[in-house]
């Protein structure tokens, strides 16, 4: 799969194990996983790959504090018991997002997503 950034400080934190341990005020285990998601993500076919396997608790994100979260969704860095997550959306071959994104309807075709942050997105 292909994976866009939406800015380069977040390419960064997923491509680099010096920024993601920085990034995690120096856990290297939440570093290593993070490259390993990251790796996982280039890795599959198509966002279905991804979330087929459970570990990696892909997730529809819900709107928060005003903030429209509709196409978005997550997967977890680590486990589900750290609160560290990849927020990502799925685009289109024209590198556009879905409207309306029916993520069970086209998962087996998306093959580009757009990595928007990193975070600690439930706190």
């Amino acid at each position: 799969m292909e994976l866009e950034y939406t800015s380069e400080k977040t390419e960064t934190q997923c491509t680099n194990m010096k920024a993601a341990k920085r990034l995690f005020d120096g856990n290297e285990l939440l570093a290593r996983s993070l490259l390993a998601r990251i790796n996982a993500l280039k890795s599959a076919d198509s966002i279905k790959d991804i979330i087929v396997q459970p570990m990696f608790h892909f997730h529809k994100l819900k709107n928060k504090n005003g903030r429209d979260l509709e196409g978005y969704f997550a997967i977890d860095v680590k486990s589900r018991k750290d609160p560290w997550r990849i927020i990502m959306q799925p685009l289109d071959e024209n590198k556009n997002p879905y409207e309306p994104c029916n993520i069970d309807q086209i998962s087996g075709i998306v093959k580009i997503v757009e990595i928007t942050e990193v975070s600690k997105h439930y706190e």
